[in-house]
């Protein structure tokens, strides 16, 4: 098979070429899926030998295990990331959950976001506890707090950074040297990022996990999650993560992401080029109390987000000068954006998250954070997901919405 690979290549060519490579039986020059679960095995003991380790990951025995499309998505994904291998499973949070499972164990301790996906946020705080690892929940975009919260016994720092929901950007750089002076790994989640516009291992991290679901897919068709990192602790993730806990991806999914992630770059210039001139749009409104966008210089960490991202992405959390319920009227007059979850879609996605919906979700959240969080979500935030239709298109539909509150 015909490799299309070149270290010298800019990512918007590596995201087109990486992991790709001509089929040599039918000269076809994009890879075909494979949906085989089984594989015919050698018979030289030595060969069989190789087929059944994790040293050879050419060489393909269950789906479980990996897949050949699957594995062609670990190739793209590694080289676009910087890391030395990848990891593909079926969602975001599978790849979490198999990261975490394989890094953790009884007596261990763990710090993480306390402002990060819910499914996140619960896994760490409800769950990893159960089994005896202890967990501190902390506003890693303040590095007092994180450095507080470390201990002897802390194996895993882990960062979600932009934050989800409410747009928190955390200095991925200062928390390795953290996390690295007591030994522990330093885990980025790095999904809002959109994967272009943000590098986590030149700023120290050890692992980074994508929900591939999200922008890299891009057209909100497949399910994915990837963790990438060196070999040999990814050599663990995939059979303590991936192989135990059952979390593999679909090959079907597998080649949507591979096919999606080609246009990422492209995507995503769009997604920030929209993203920013909505948020200037909403800000200069009457009607919306505040928007929280790092391309904004009103945005608190938008120094560090500048530094640490090449792009501000398309996510972004506003509300209005309104009561509860007119968020909702405002969401029923929109007729060009969709009302719904999720993220990173070529489509713009928005959803209102009232503050009390959002502490009752969350398994950690004391007066404390309740108290600072209030002042920043109000009565609650929208949640957008600016898509890459036309920008003015999108301004129209929410200005239009806006006259109806």
């Amino acid at each position: 098979m015909k490799e299309k690979d070149n270290p010298s290549w800019k990512i918007d060519t590596r995201c087109v070429h990486a992991g790709e490579g001509t089929d040599p039986q039918t000269k076809a020059v994009r890879r075909p899926i494979h949906m085989a679960n089984s594989y015919e095995l050698p018979t030289d003991v030595e060969e069989l030998v190789k087929t059944l380790s994790w040293e050879h990951l050419d060489k393909f025995n269950y789906t479980r295990e990996h897949n050949p499309t699957a594995r062609h998505l670990e190739e793209r994904l590694a080289e676009l990331e910087g890391g030395e291998d990848c990891v593909v499973a079926a969602s975001g949070m599978g790849a979490i959950a198999a990261t975490l499972f394989a890094l953790l164990n009884a007596g261990d301790h763990i710090v993480c976001s306390e402002i990060c996906y819910t499914g996140t946020q619960k896994l760490v705080s409800a769950h990893l506890t159960r089994f005896g690892v202890d967990a501190t929940m902390v506003d890693t975009s303040d590095l007092n707090d994180v450095k507080a919260a470390i201990r002897p016994n802390t194996k895993v720092v882990f960062v979600e950074t932009p934050g989800n929901p409410i747009v928190v950007i955390s200095d991925i750089a200062a928390i390795a040297k953290i996390a690295h002076s007591v030994g522990a790994l330093l885990v980025v989640d790095s999904t809002w990022s959109g994967l272009v516009t943000q590098h986590p291992f030149s700023l120290g991290a050890d692992l980074v996990i994508h929900s591939t679901t999200k922008y890299i897919n891009g057209h909100g068709d497949a399910l994915g999650g990837a963790v990438i990192g060196p070999k040999a602790v990814l050599a663990e993730i995939r059979e303590r993560g991936i192989v135990h806990l059952g979390a593999c991806i679909s090959p079907f999914n597998a080649w949507l992401i591979l096919r999606g992630s080609a246009t990422l770059p492209i995507r995503m210039a769009r997604h920030s080029e929209n993203a920013q001139k909505v948020a200037e749009f909403l800000q200069a409104h009457p009607k919306v109390r505040s928007v929280r966008y790092p391309g904004l210089k009103s945005f608190p960490e938008h120094d560090l987000s500048a530094r640490q991202m090449s792009a501000p992405s398309g996510m972004m959390t506003f509300n209005l000068k309104a009561e509860l319920m007119e968020h909702f009227a405002f969401i029923e007059q929109l007729k060009l954006v969709t009302h719904a979850v999720s993220l990173g879609h070529d489509q713009s996605l928005i959803f209102y998250l009232p503050t009390v919906f959002f502490f009752s979700d969350m398994v950690v959240m004391n007066d404390a954070q309740k108290e600072k969080y209030t002042r920043l979500m109000g009565d609650g935030i929208f949640r957008f997901s600016v898509g890459i239709e036309d920008a003015d298109d999108i301004i129209e539909d929410l200005d239009q919405a806006l006259a109806g509150v």
